[in-house]
C-alpha cells in the first residue's frame, strides 16, 4: 500500500543540503525549503519583525521597516544562547507556515515532501517527519563552502558554524546519512540510493 511521507532533511550549514534538497526534487519529491518561509515570516510588516526589534535591538531594522538581515545575524549568531532567541522568536510561525505547505503538497499529489531545514531539530519539525535525512562534510570544506557561499569572513563563518548542533548529533539522530566530501558523483550515487530507500517507504515495504 502506498504512503505518502515526509522527509526532513537537514546538516551544518556548508555540509551540501542545498545540493542534496535539489537532486531529490529532480526526483519527483515536494521541497519546502525552511530559508525561505523563513525570509517569509521576517517581510516588512511582520509581527515577528517586532517581536526581533524587541530583543536584538530597533536597529536591526532599517528606515523603511525592512530588516537588516546581516546585521541580525552578527547579533543572532554571536552566541548559542542568542541563537536560542532568535529560534523561540520565529520557529513557530516558520512551522505553522511548513505544515500549511506540506498539507498542500499531499493534497496536490506528491507522496514525498521534504521539509529542507538546518533547524529542523531545533524545531522540532523531526517530530512530523516519517524519516531524517542529514548531510554532514568535514569541518574545513564546510568553511570554505560557507565563505564563498555567503562573502563572509572566516570568523563570521565559523560562528555561525558553532551556533549549531555537532556532526555526531545528526549522525546518531538521523534515520540516513549522506556523506558529502568526495565528488559530485559521490554524492550523486548516495542520492540515487537514497532515492531508492524513499521509494521503499512510499510503497510501505520498510
Amino acid at each position: 500500500m502506498r504512503r505518502a511521507i515526509v522527509i526532513g532533511l537537514t546538516g551544518q550549514t556548508g555540509a551540501g543540503k542545498t545540493t542534496v534538497a535539489e537532486g531529490l526534487r529532480h526526483f519527483g519529491y515536494q521541497v519546502i525549503r525552511a530559508d525561505d518561509i523563513a525570509r517569509l515570516v521576517t517581510e516588512k510588516g511582520s509581527p515577528v519583525l517586532r517581536q526581533l526589534a524587541a530583543v536584538f535591538g530597533s536597529d536591526i531594522l532599517r528606515e523603511d521597516g525592512s530588516l537588516d538581515r546581516a546585521l541580525l545575524a552578527e547579533r543572532a549568531f554571536a552566541s548559542p544562547e542568542e541563537t536560542n532567541l532568535l529560534n523561540g522568536i520565529t520557529h513557530p510561525e516558520i512551522g505553522r507556515l511548513i505544515h500549511k505547505k506540506i498539507d498542500g503538497a499531499f493534497f496536490d499529489g506528491y507522496e514525498g515532501v521534504v521539509v529542507d531545514a538546518s533547524q529542523l531539530f531545533e524545531s522540532g519539525l523531526n517530530e512530523d517527519c516519517t524519516l531524517v535525512v542529514s548531510v554532514v562534510a568535514p569541518q574545513e570544506l564546510r568553511l570554505k563552502r560557507i565563505m564563498e557561499r555567503d562573502g563572509i569572513s572566516e570568523e563570521q563563518a565559523l560562528q555561525r558554524m558553532a551556533a549549531q548542533l555537532p556532526e555526531e548529533f545528526f549522525r546518531t539522530h538521523s534515520n540516513y546519512v549522506l556523506e558529502n566530501s568526495g565528488t559530485e558523483e559521490d554524492l550523486k550515487e548516495q542520492l540515487r540510493q537514497l532515492a531508492a530507500i524513499l521509494e521503499q517507504h512510499i510503497a510501505g515495504e520498510i
